[in-house]
């Protein structure tokens, strides 16, 4: 298998969806909403995609500012051929893209909680999500 890893290779939101629906990640993704997977893609300002020839096979979808922090929001892998090192090479070219002293964050999968300690991660004990405004206490 020769995967290829490109950057801001535009993909549609169909492949997305396609791809993201054969991880543990699909069921935490709007997979039904195109607007929002479209806005989603259009909006994320760094996405590394592998591929099998013309098979989209892995994604990291990132928003950063390049230099001080990069929120690795998706990071998909086919799970038929999870396991292969694509995962790793998908994070290793979105580090490549960024400024050597720009901090990675991403929140784990609860599937993926274990494999991010063995590739070098650091957990951080605090992260804070505030879902909708009327949570917010003004």
């Amino acid at each position: 298998m020769g995967i290829t890893y490109k950057t801001n290779q535009d993909i549609t939101p169909e492949q997305f969806i396609e791809l993201i629906e054969k991880t543990s990640l699909g069921p935490r993704r709007p997979t039904d909403n195109l607007t929002a997977i479209k806005g989603m893609l259009d909006n994320a300002n760094l996405i590394i995609t592998a591929w099998d020839k013309t098979h989209l096979v892995g994604i990291a979808r990132s928003v950063t500012d390049f230099h001080f922090c990069c929120y690795l929001s998706d990071l998909a892998v086919d799970e038929n051929i999870q396991s292969a090192g694509i995962g790793k090479q998908l994070i290793f070219h979105t580090k490549q893209a960024l400024s050597p002293e720009c901090k990675l964050i991403l929140i784990a999968a609860p599937l993926a909680e274990e494999y991010y300690p063995k590739i070098g991660f650091d957990k951080h004990p605090s992260a804070w999500v505030l879902s909708d405004v009327s949570q917010l206490k003004i």
